[in-house]
């Protein structure tokens, strides 16, 4: 049987972020706002060693949310219910208790909101040991907040505390900076012997979960000195305040790890982005997606690299832009260069700028060094493409792929009309427009024979006059 059984709360709507997407897939540091709630328990559960299930309270968006979880999360267990009309977080729950049989038989029920983003396991990890070390019946985080406008108040008394929501509160208790987080962690036996009978009598006509924690019951509110972990995202002025903060801690992870940013503040990182030692980050770049970057890289200023492997020891140089793409180890690429999906750049190869790739194969040693299109093509170690290359892979229907063996050397300004193939050794001479295979160590020359008439530029060149 599961010891915990996380809740997580996101049948919101979040008008306030005026998104076309419901608000727990709000898109924060490359991934969405359910996300870091669903990546905190999960740890949670993994670190304490203890059993779990995650649960999602559903409502507006209900199956786009679930789609999402199905793609982006297919390695986590999640189970979900419907909470049909939102009329408050304790009706949020009752969902929860209503539509999985085996809730109530979790010792332990978490309730975390989906539009926290900072909440990590240390949170949770904190008020659980909280918990049951005074052996209590309910906790409940709370933090300062010198603006606490539309947060719950929390009100402490000789015998306990309870929590007023703003609506509620008077103008005293208005005044009170210490607030709710809406992370709860409580005996499941509590829970159920409360939950069932709290009442809306309150200026929402809503059913309140801060009405389980009063007084004269075994709860305690447990003060965090960090705020941060616990901010809310309700519009797109506080999604922006917690993505720079989620960015500051993911350059501080990797700084850790031995990664040096010369601006991290300026510099934009996706929260799976993997970053390893000794690598140096440049200025105002973008790493995104499940990009990996190796040990010892160098990434320029102005780098955008989407879900792309950079090896050991290689360069992307200013202004590149990788998508889709696998640089393997001392390879260079750039500056001004784009690599597009399905681009394997091989060990020590060179990428020069103004290049561009898309599903090209290079193997190791290649140098395309400037003013390239390299599309649909396998080109082999050690061969040298000239300046002004180009495969001509679209015939206006369908794409064509050009093979280009080991060891040959392409001239400057040559086209290779694909479907095509080029042997092992070739030359292919500098102008050349090649439309028929070549066997291995072939040469080629496709020209049509220069013509030269004495004396008759001067037909062609108009003069010019200068004005004062």
């Amino acid at each position: 049987m599961d010891e915990f059984g996380i809740v997580i709360l996101a049948a919101g709507q979040g008008t306030r972020m005026k998104l076309d997407v419901p608000k727990p897939l709000a898109p924060i540091a490359g991934r969405t706002l359910i996300d870091f709630s669903v990546k905190a328990a999960n740890v949670f559960l993994n670190n304490s060693k203890r059993s779990g299930r995650i649960s999602l309270v559903l409502g507006h968006g209900k199956e786009k949310i679930e789609q999402h979880m199905k793609e982006q999360l297919s390695d986590c267990s999640w189970e979900s219910a419907h909470q049909k009309e939102q009329r408050g977080t304790a009706d949020a729950l009752r969902a929860y208790f209503n539509d999985i049989s085996e809730a109530k038989n979790r010792k332990y029920t978490i309730v975390m909101c989906a539009d926290t983003p900072l909440i990590t396991a240390a949170e949770i990890e904190a008020l659980t040991s909280e918990l049951e070390s005074e052996n209590l019946d309910g906790v409940a985080a709370t933090f300062h907040e010198e603006n606490p406008r539309g947060y719950g108040r929390i009100i402490r008394s000789t015998t306990g505390f309870k929590i007023v929501e703003e609506k509620d509160a008077t103008t005293e208790e208005k005044k009170i900076t210490e607030v709710n987080s809406g992370l709860y962690i409580l005996r499941t036996e509590f829970v159920l012997n409360h939950l069932f009978k709290l009442e809306s009598k309150n200026q929402a006509r809503e059913f309140y979960l801060t009405d389980l924690f009063q007084a004269d019951r075994k709860v305690k509110a447990v003060f965090f000195s960090d705020k941060y972990p616990f901010l809310g995202v309700n519009d797109l002025t506080q999604l922006q305040a917690s993505n720079r903060l989620l960015q500051n801690r993911i350059i501080a992870k990797a700084s850790e790890r031995g990664v040096r940013f010369l601006a991290p503040e300026s510099v934009l990182i996706d929260d799976q982005v993997e970053i390893d030692s000794g690598s140096i980050i440049y200025p105002n770049c973008v790493l995104e997606g499940k990009t990996k970057i190796g040990k010892n890289v160098l990434i320029e200023s102005g780098a955008v690299i989407k879900n792309s492997e950079i090896a050991d020891d290689a360069k992307i140089l200013a202004y590149c832009y990788l998508e889709g793409a696998i640089v393997k180890s001392s390879a260079s690429v750039g500056p001004f260069a784009r690599l597009r999906e399905g681009t394997v750049i091989g060990e020590k190869s060179k990428i020069g700028n103004f290049v561009e790739t898309k599903k090209a194969i290079l193997e190791d040693e290649v140098k395309v060094s400037h003013l390239s299109y390299v599309g649909d093509a396998e080109i082999g170690a050690r061969t040298n493409i000239g300046c002004g290359f180009i495969t001509c892979n679209y015939d206006g229907a369908n794409k064509h792929k050009t093979i280009i063996g080991e060891d040959s050397f392409i001239g400057s300004d040559s086209q290779m009309i694909a479907p095509i193939s080029i042997g092992k050794g070739c030359y292919v001479a500098s102008g050349s427009t090649i439309n028929q295979d070549m066997a291995d160590g072939d040469f080629a020359i496709a020209r049509t024979k220069q013509v030269t008439k004495s004396g008759m530029a001067k037909r062609f060149i108009k003069s010019s006059k200068t004005h004062d």
